[in-house]
C-alpha cells in the first residue's frame, strides 16, 4: 500500500496512513535522542518538531515556518522505505 498522507485539524499537521502496523503510541520530539531510526530519519527533515506514531500510522507536526510542500514529499519516501507494503 502506498503512503497516503491527509490533513488534520491542526494546520501544522499532517497524518500518514501506512496502511501497517507503525508500533507505538509512541511521539518523538526534535532534539531528544532517540534509537528509534525512523524517528530520527523524520525528525532530521528541516522544519518537523515532533513525531507521533500508533496504529497504522504517522502524524508529523511541523514549524509554523515550514512547508508543507517540501516535507511531505521527503516523509512519504522516508515511510515508504520502511513500510513498503
Amino acid at each position: 500500500m502506498a503512503v497516503s498522507a491527509a490533513p488534520t485539524p491542526n494546520p501544522n499537521a499532517m497524518k500518514f496512513q501506512v496502511g501497517e502496523p507503525v508500533g507505538g503510541p509512541a511521539t518523538f520530539s526534535a532534539g531528544n535522542e532517540t534509537d528509534n531510526e525512523l524517528a530520527t530519519e523524520l525528525l532530521a527533515l528541516e522544519d518537523v518538531l515532533s513525531v507521533f506514531m500508533t496504529a497504522d500510522f504517522v502524524t508529523i507536526t511541523k514549524s509554523s515556518s515550514g512547508s508543507w510542500d517540501a516535507i511531505t514529499p521527503e516523509a512519504t519516501q522516508i515511510l515508504e522505505s520502511h513500510f513498503p507494503g
